[in-house]
């Protein structure tokens, strides 16, 4: 599969087979990741990787477990999500959150170094250490493609930070934007419906 294959059959899936994924094709997933551009050139990124069951079911003890339908459309009414596509991926996608990362082949919490307040920054540069984390999660995201395997991001709530951080030891110097949740999909899984969007519709010339 070449680049561009991967980059057009990557997709958030949330249902997978009971299959864990194979170690050097872990590997060989993240160190894609590695490859990724970095903001200060020292790709200061670690991923601990949660592969024991009892330590992931430790992990992802803060998230509601049996979030329903009717829970999604009030918490996307809530919101103010008024966009019918939108709200049908979230109704599909808040009952799942538990889930999809007790069952996924493999759950990665990947962290960046960060030296100062992450949500107090000075300026945008200050951001970059954010910027970098997110450009290696989604180089991991094509090449787990590449290989069939496909995933899924969450954001943490506070809650679920502070709980991680102690679980997993994370030195107080490193942050980690997400839970990263890898695995082959179920074979019933159905692709969540996207707006189409033309490209020349998005380009700009020389201004807006």
């Amino acid at each position: 599969m070449d680049v561009y294959e991967a980059i057009y059959s990557r997709r958030s899936v949330r249902d997978f087979k009971d299959k864990d994924i194979d170690e050097k094709i872990l590997k060989k997933i993240l160190d894609a990741g590695l490859q990724a551009p970095t903001n200060n050139h020292l790709r200061q990124w670690e991923f601990i990787i949660i592969n024991d069951k009892e330590k992931r079911l430790e992990v992802i003890d803060k998230i509601v477990k049996n979030a329903t339908k009717e829970d999604s459309v009030r918490i996307i009414d809530e919101w103010g999500l008024t966009d019918p596509i939108q709200r049908e991926a979230y109704i599909d996608a808040i009952p799942k959150q538990y889930k999809m990362l007790l069952t996924a082949g493999c759950l990665i919490i990947p962290c960046f170094r960060q030296d100062w307040p992450l949500l107090k920054p000075v300026n945008l540069s200050a951001l970059n250490p954010f910027a970098s984390i997110w450009c290696c999660i989604e180089n991991i995201l094509i090449a787990a493609a590449s290989e069939g395997i496909y995933g899924v991001t969450r954001i943490p709530f506070d809650a679920e930070i502070k709980h991680i951080r102690e679980v997993l030891n994370i030195p107080e110097n490193y942050e980690f934007p997400c839970y990263l949740a890898l695995g082959y999909p179920s074979e019933n899984v159905k692709p969540i419906e996207q707006h189409k969007i033309n490209v020349e519709d998005r380009m700009h010339f020389n201004k807006w």
